[in-house]
């Protein structure tokens, strides 16, 4: 019997998945983007327009990096909480967190999310 996985184990599958499928097709645009899950969004009074909202939760949020941030690269943050909260099933959960990381990987390379889907 294989091994029971963790919800937070799934949720990880799911992001990997997507991100797969979009590297596949964009590998250079994506070069040295990182993609990272947080269960909650940081406790914060005011969200930048990085954040990606679903009425006043964070879904998701992108740190552009950058030569001015010592180097630091992009990074893509996706908050697995609020995302399951609003997925009736494991299949509506792995469209949501596609739709997400497609709005995200748009923002950071300045293009409309249906060039990229």
């Amino acid at each position: 019997m294989p091994a029971s996985r963790t919800k937070a184990e799934l949720f990880d599958d799911l992001v990997l998945d997507a991100v797969e499928a979009l590297e596949r097709r964009y590998a250079k645009e994506l070069a040295g983007v990182e993609f990272a899950v947080e269960e909650v969004p940081p406790d914060l009074n005011v969200y930048d327009s990085d954040v990606l909202e679903d009425g006043e939760v964070p879904l998701a949020r992108l740190l552009p990096g950058g030569p001015g941030r010592h180097n630091v690269p992009p990074r893509i943050v996706l908050y697995r909480r609020p995302l399951e909260f609003r997925a009736f099933d494991r299949e509506d959960l792995a469209d949501l967190i596609h739709d997400v990381i497609i709005e995200q990987v748009a923002n950071l390379l300045g293009v409309d999310p249906e060039e990229l889907d």
